[in-house]
């Protein structure tokens, strides 16, 4: 089953370690953290757990469409700061259990003084078969 694990900016519930913002972190408190997102995705990789992975960039807009022939419509320049995705990873485990065990893990990567930031992500399993619809 494959799931995908989202890193929000600050989204979700209230954080269980209140941290600064990664762009106020020291940068060998930045590395120490992608060296542990690194070495969490090389060991699901052994395991053939890992599918895929990226971080992503801080800026961005929500685009909708208003109608053919005018222009898309976005939310202004700047989307608010907790609906931003920080980066995503795909897992590919044989149970829900495992999905949680490896997103509890993940949100345990180092912080500000090297502590776990307990970061809230959100697990979403793939929908694999659309809805059987009975009449």
């Amino acid at each position: 089953m494959k799931y995908l694990l989202l890193k929000h900016y600050r989204g979700g519930p209230t954080p269980v370690v209140d941290y600064e913002p990664m762009d106020r972190w020291a940068p060998e408190e930045v590395d120490a953290h992608i060296r542990y997102m690194n070495e969490f995705a090389a060991r699901l990789q052994e395991t053939g757990e890992f599918v895929d992975d990226q971080a992503l960039a801080p800026e961005g807009t929500f685009v909708r469409s208003d109608g053919q022939g005018r222009p898309p419509v976005t939310d202004g320049p700047f989307a608010e700061t907790k609906d931003l995705i920080a980066g995503w990873m795909v897992i590919d485990v044989e149970s829900w259990d495992r999905a949680l065990e490896l997103a509890g893990e993940l949100s345990a990567a180092p912080g500000p003084g090297g502590k776990p930031i307990r970061e809230w992500l959100e697990l979403r399993p793939f929908l694999t078969e659309p809805p059987t619809v009975t009449e």
